[in-house]
């Protein structure tokens, strides 16, 4: 057994097997520190294991947050490795490890060529940079990646302590820890709509899933776990959109939770979508859910 995979075990009894992805829970205004500290708090007393920083994230917009809790887990997702240099963030992480140690988790990704000039031959350009990050003496334990395909998936397996896929299905978290095995980490993000209006529901999630639509990492993804071309136009169909988002009750929520632990996974890190601004903290909602995870 590789180290990493040895030390997955302890990041899955410290994560838990709930918690939040937020864009909203990191900023650069010093002016927000203190709402999302005070938010951090509540979901730690609310029972969540961690909170995954969304939307291009980096290792110093965990601070407010490990510095307001005491166990709360705080983890990028996801950090693009065009934006950061491998050094620079083994720095970064050095410094958050002596601070707060075992309490926060770098995850990388390879982002998408729409939104990194310098993308290219992402999957060696990963490989490097978790090369860099080994010598720079970054555990492979402490680190996470976001994967989506087999090659990636493996990759998280044998360099990092596991994988946290954005935007996919139980279907693909069985093919995932087929992929991964028994030990690595599994910690697939999902898109909940407390919204009990069909139309409504679908609305909403279909203005989410836009954006996604047009990055060929996920139209990849969606048609290897079944879905076809026709799936993928008009806003995605009404199948695809019900595959990768949960709408209705707190209860019907939680039974699509579950459905991804029944598939594998070790924890689910949960993506409130209500129509509002990707910057806010739905705390009511993560209040109402916290409600049905106990």
């Amino acid at each position: 057994m590789s180290e990493s995979t040895s030390s997955a075990r302890s990041v899955k009894e410290s994560i838990g097997r709930y918690g939040v992805w937020s864009v909203g829970l990191r900023s650069e205004d010093p002016a927000r520190r203190g709402d999302i500290a005070e938010a951090a708090a509540e979901l730690e007393q609310l029972g969540y294991g961690a909170a995954w920083l969304g939307g291009s994230s980096a290792v110093r917009h965990a601070a407010p947050l490990l510095e307001a809790t005491s166990r709360l887990v705080v983890g990028t997702s996801i950090q693009s490795i065009w934006q950061y240099e491998a050094d620079a963030s083994a720095a970064a992480f050095a410094e958050v490890e002596q601070d707060r140690p075992g309490r926060f988790l770098l995850g990388l990704g390879v982002s998408h060529a729409k939104l990194a000039d310098q993308y290219r031959r992402p999957y060696s350009a990963l490989v490097a940079y978790l090369d860099a990050l080994d010598a720079a003496g970054v555990p492979a334990g402490h680190r996470v990646l976001a994967a989506l395909g087999p090659k990636t998936l493996e990759l998280s397996r044998d360099r990092a302590a596991g994988a946290i896929p954005y935007l996919v299905t139980p279907e693909h978290t069985a093919q995932a820890r087929e992929i991964l095995g028994e030990e690595p980490l599994l910690a697939p993000e999902f898109g909940v709509v407390l919204e009990t209006d069909r139309a409504r529901a679908r609305e909403l999630a279909r203005d989410h899933l836009g954006l996604y639509l047009t990055l060929p990492n996920y139209t990849n993804s969606f048609l290897r776990i079944g879905f076809t071309e026709d799936d993928l136009t008009a806003g995605g169909s009404d199948r695809l959109v019900d595959a990768l988002y949960a709408w209705g009750d707190e209860n019907r929520i939680r039974e699509r939770i579950d459905a991804f632990h029944e598939a594998g996974a070790d924890h689910v890190a949960i993506q409130v979508v209500d129509g509002g601004s990707r910057d806010a903290l739905p705390r009511e909602a993560w209040r109402r859910l916290a409600s049905v995870l106990g």
